[in-house]
């Protein structure tokens, strides 16, 4: 009986110029299409940074107006927590994206990543999306939970 080791697996920096030094590698499976806006899978080293379930309010617990509104406001709320924790986007190895309307996040896709980059640069960690029936806050139309790793 033959047994499959499965595809080779190609360890990538996550960035040009930034090798082990930076503690984080980008996953990708030899003969595996590149993904476009995120990562199969990323290996990293040193201090881990989790966030909750974050949506687009401010300070003052005001939901943002809109899908793409609340999603540049929940990418800049943790832009401020991981200040918090000595992290920058550079640090994500992985986001968990929850919507309420799947079909709202597919039309609004060229938006959605011109937002993104606005905010996290070009670093696409491993990611998610998962559509839910609604979430706690009524109004919320996403929900993002973040993993980083700052490098020691």
């Amino acid at each position: 009986m033959s047994t499959s080791k499965g595809p080779t697996l190609a360890v990538l920096p996550v960035t040009k110029g930034e090798g082990p030094a930076s503690g984080l590698q980008v996953l990708q499976p030899s003969g595996w299409p590149m993904p476009k806006g995120y990562a199969n899978g990323m290996a990293a080293d040193g201090r881990l940074i989790v966030t909750g379930g974050v949506i687009g309010w401010d300070a003052s617990n005001v939901l943002a107006d809109g899908f793409i509104a609340q999603v540049r406001q929940t990418l800049e709320n943790i832009l401020a927590i991981l200040a918090e924790g000595g992290a920058k986007p550079e640090h994500l190895v992985r986001l968990t994206w929850y919507v309420v309307d799947i079909e709202e996040y597919l039309a609004n896709l060229k938006a959605l990543g011109k937002v993104y980059r606005e905010t996290f640069g070009a670093h696409y960690p491993a990611m998610a999306l998962v559509q839910v029936v609604r979430l706690v806050e009524k109004a919320a139309r996403v929900e993002i939970e973040a993993t980083a790793v700052v490098p020691r």
